[in-house]
């Protein structure tokens, strides 16, 4: 090969790896967002990823598989005691690549060659609390025009001023510590401006509001002993005990939380009564006077009950099925496979209509 021939190898040879090798930076911003949401690599680059870390929370970074964003937040949340010493990133096939917990003011960088397998690759901070709203994605493309604009998410999230640091579309929930429930307490934000708190502990809703959602603000900023704030006004409060009694209603039931997946992102609970399995989604009611609670148990092994909780003089209660037995609801084993049971609080029907 002549020199000039070789020189004009040499040079192309160079030019293309130069275009596959690309260098992003994100920073992590007070707020609970990256400031860069979306960027594109090529199939097969060379990509080396910087983290900085500008605001005054620890965070990390986790490159995930498509689709596995939510997954991969719940298995960090799941590590518990150990999540610390695993910079709250678990090991599980979901996550690619990832950042460590760099804490405020540093800087990490990761190396990795993207996938060849075009696509949208979530990456998301798994930092306890974080997860839910602070993400973005890497779009793997061979496609020079791909925008540069951030994409649209899944929750809409939109910096704003106020006690809250984003602007959601809900259903949405959140992982809290929170009064009048255990620290395995999940507050979930529904349509119509209404929300509760299911509690993995007991396995059933604890309390119920209308109006604003949360006050975050002193948990994302990691204070000792801190908790979530209801910024609306409760109208529904449930016993600790689960209401659900299957084939004994006399005895207080055996519970154990099995988790939740999210349908059309509402989440259905799972859990088990003496050892059945039961199904269990909440939503609001198309008025927003109340809730509709949505309950499978598919192999029930006998009649079940459900108690209702006296103290809560404001709710009426309608079921899809069943028949009422001295303050009781009895289903059978047949009833019970899927069954609703409609809440309308009066109090905040009242206060709808003096609006």
């Amino acid at each position: 090969m002549s020199f000039i021939k070789y020189t004009i190898a040499l040079v192309a040879t160079l030019a293309t790896l130069s275009a596959v090798a690309q260098s992003i930076t994100i920073k992590a911003l007070t707020g609970l967002k990256y400031d860069i949401t979306t960027f594109s690599v090529k199939p097969g680059a060379s990509v080396t990823l910087t983290l900085t870390n500008v605001s005054d929370m620890p965070h990390n970074l986790v490159i995930t598989k498509p689709g596995t964003r939510e997954q991969v937040v719940k298995a960090g949340m799941d590590l518990g005691g150990k999540g610390p010493e695993m910079n709250f990133i678990p090991k599980i096939d979901e996550v690619l690549w990832s950042i460590p917990v760099i804490s405020p003011e540093q800087s990490a960088s990761l190396k990795f060659t993207a996938p060849k397998k075009e696509g949208i690759y979530p990456y998301v901070c798994t930092y306890p609390g974080h997860g839910l709203v602070m993400f973005g994605e890497m779009h793997v493309t061979d496609d020079d025009d791909q925008p540069a604009a951030p994409a649209k998410t899944d929750t809409a999230a939109v910096a704003k001023e106020g006690p809250h640091p984003y602007e959601l579309v809900p259903p949405y929930l959140y992982h809290v510590f929170i009064d009048g429930a255990s620290p395995a307490a999940i507050a979930v934000h529904l349509p119509k401006k209404l929300s509760y708190c299911w509690d993995a502990t007991t396995c059933n809703m604890r309390f119920a509001w209308n109006g604003d959602f949360l006050d975050m603000t002193d948990l994302w900023k990691g204070h000792f002993d801190a908790s979530a704030k209801v910024l609306g006004q409760i109208f529904y409060r449930s016993n600790e005990e689960l209401p659900l009694r299957i084939a004994d209603a006399s005895k207080p039931p055996l519970v154990k939380f099995k988790g939740y997946k999210l349908i059309n992102r509402y989440p259905e609970f799972h859990y088990t009564i003496n050892g059945v399995d039961v199904y269990e989604m909440i939503k609001p009611k198309d008025d927003g006077y109340g809730l509709i609670c949505e309950f499978k148990i598919p192999k029930a092994n006998g009649n079940v009950w459900l108690i209702n909780d006296a103290q809560n003089n404001s709710i009426t209660y309608e079921y899809s099925t069943g028949k009422e037995e001295n303050g009781k609801l009895k289903l059978s084993a047949e009833q019970a496979k899927k069954f609703t049971v409609t809440m309308t609080s009066y109090n905040i029907a009242f206060k709808m209509k003096d609006q």
